[in-house]
């Protein structure tokens, strides 16, 4: 995972509102795809990106895909933000 591919993958809002579902708990690809006017292959698509960017992780349930979010890279972008924010913040005292 790099920061990079996270960023890229959450400048999509489709994919931001996938993983504000996920937020509310885990879901299969097709109740991810209620909540869209698009493709399933479009979803799958997106689905994808946010698993390349390590955002969310799929897992095999009988003969569906969940899908949830991965937390740890959150915490890895947060970390990032809060120290360029306290790097800013130093510069502003010199």
């Amino acid at each position: 995972m790099s920061l990079n591919d996270a960023f890229k993958a959450l400048a999509d809002p489709n994919r931001r509102k996938i993983l504000d579902l996920l937020k509310k708990g885990d879901l299969a690809a097709g109740e991810i795809a209620e909540h869209f006017d698009m493709t399933k292959p479009s979803i799958s698509n997106h689905l994808n990106l946010l698993k390349q960017a390590d955002l969310v992780r799929d897992e095999r349930r009988g003969q569906h895909i969940v899908y949830s979010l991965n937390t740890t890279v959150f915490q890895d972008v947060m970390k990032w933000i809060l120290d360029l924010q306290n790097a800013g913040g130093k510069d502003d005292q010199t």
